[in-house]
């Protein structure tokens, strides 16, 4: 008849440099009262030792309300069950979604992310910090300021620090050496900035998978900082395994990755399936905003064209070649991103009219994703990690066409998340240039039944918790 609400386990305090963290430290949790369930999450534990432990039972389906002060917590029940609990801590219970509720880390933690190169690094990084900010932590962001980071953080309203490393060419094998200095310069520079306070001290760091990620992992592995990774991929990059061993916490975007990077990993280190976080931006679409944006019809059909932050040649020289059967097929709009690389030599193939330019809408970057995405009836995308989690986020019937380039060819494997569900049609990029593939493109356009049987697949797919999961873990590890 009863059901136990919550376990929380209070650690001792931390102290860095003299002075101690906000104390103690309470893990976050979200549960769900139900009936004779145990529903406390198996993240809910200390660092470190351990000082009290919290229960509480409500009945099934009773709404429950947290009061706290300094020295003790009170949960209560409408049924005027109550228990005070005289522990050191600063948590509040608010309600959560379908009934649960969520306890938050009321700590005010300085949190270092490197992300960059590409939005796929980029994009799942962003997600997460806006999670965090909106939670009152302080993101701090580490990248280079000539790569797409330089501008997307910056825009984003996060405080952008530039690292200055080169990555590692396996075609030309002596680029290690430059490589290698440039990370133990910048290492140590990081290092002494944070021991001076030039820099904030972070109370956590986390690398998103690109190589510039090693400047930061290593110095707050060397200062004693938990260090977490993110892996988007289904096929790990070099830089992920060569940091797996400094880290606490391996969080995944695929399922399958984690077996993989465990081989790299440390024995102690946890590796856990979060998905790729996905921009709030996104996840706020709007189908009529969007529309009302590109000043296109609500009755018209909206094919959405990207390969990603850096485009997509093959996409973009194939689609030229597909204009006329595109634009004869009637209410169809399309918009094309080309990637900042691609978009003269796109323009100049496509060659549109005025006509066809109002409906075919050519851009090298699109910033408004979320509300872009939400307009459109069809993707034709890359797989990449990032890519494949907005799609699936938005539960946008898609055709995907992996990179041929990607390491493992994992973009195939990213592919298959939607795949497998009915959601989306996969075609290898060497197979583009065939008529099944234009078949295949123009029948989906032509099809809305069909469509709306792949967006009700990707509906289950959503990832749209996966930012609020990566955030919960991380401030587990403080």
């Amino acid at each position: 008849m009863w059901a136990i609400l919550c376990r929380a386990v209070v650690a001792d305090c931390a102290y860095t440099k003299g002075a101690p963290h906000l104390c103690p430290i309470v893990r976050a949790v979200r549960v769900r009262v139900a009936r004779g369930m145990s529903a406390h999450r198996s993240g809910c534990r200390a660092q470190v030792g351990i000082s009290a432990w919290i229960w509480a039972a409500v009945p099934p389906n009773d709404s429950v309300r947290v009061t706290h002060g300094l020295g003790w917590i009170m949960v209560v029940s409408q049924a005027t069950l109550a228990r005070a609990v005289p522990v050191s801590l600063v948590a509040v219970m608010v309600e959560g979604e379908r009934g649960g509720a969520v306890m938050t880390d009321s700590r005010h933690l300085v949190v270092a992310i490197a992300a960059g190169g590409t939005a796929g690094h980029v994009n799942p990084a962003l997600a997460l910090a806006d999670e965090l900010r909106s939670r009152g932590h302080e993101v701090h962001f580490f990248g280079e300021t000539r790569r797409l980071e330089g501008s997307l953080v910056p825009q984003a309203g996060f405080p952008f620090h530039p690292v200055h490393v080169t990555g590692f060419d396996r075609q030309r094998p002596w680029t290690l050496v430059t490589a290698l200095m440039h990370l133990a310069r910048e290492e140590h520079r990081l290092v002494g900035e944070f021991q001076s306070g030039s820099l904030p001290m972070p109370d956590v760091a986390i690398g998103f998978g690109a190589y510039l990620e090693l400047p930061l992992v290593r110095a707050a592995a060397k200062l004693g900082i938990p260090v977490a990774l993110h892996e988007q991929n289904s096929v790990p990059g070099l830089a992920n395994k060569r940091s797996a061993k400094l880290a606490r916490l391996i969080a995944t975007g695929q399922p399958s990755v984690g077996d993989i990077l465990r081989e790299h990993a440390g024995s102690a280190t946890r590796i856990v399936f979060t998905g790729n976080p996905v921009r709030r931006s996104v996840l706020d679409g709007d189908r009529a905003r969007g529309r009302a944006a590109l000043g296109i019809d609500e009755d018209a059909t909206v094919l959405l064209v990207f390969g990603g932050s850096l485009g997509a040649k093959h996409l973009n020289e194939r689609l030229a070649e597909l204009k006329g059967a595109l634009l004869a097929i009637e209410g169809l709009h399309v918009v094309q991103s080309t990637g900042k690389g691609g978009y003269d030599d796109a323009v100049a193939a496509l060659d549109l009219s005025g006509d066809e330019g109002a409906r075919w809408q050519v851009r090298s970057y699109i910033d408004d994703m979320g509300d872009v995405l939400a307009a459109a009836d069809l993707v034709l995308s890359r797989a990449g990690a990032s890519s494949v989690a907005e799609i699936a986020a938005l539960a946008v019937p898609s055709i995907l066409v992996p990179y041929p380039f990607a390491t493992a060819d994992h973009q195939t494997t990213n592919a298959r998340l939607l795949s497998d569900a009915g959601a989306a049609v996969v075609f290898a990029d060497a197979d583009i240039d065939g008529d099944s593939f234009r078949e295949e493109l123009l029948t989906l356009l032509h099809d809305p039944a069909r469509r709306s049987a792949m967006h009700d697949a990707a509906c289950g797919l959503a990832q749209d918790k996966a930012a609020q999961v990566l955030a919960d873990e991380l401030e587990a590890l403080v």
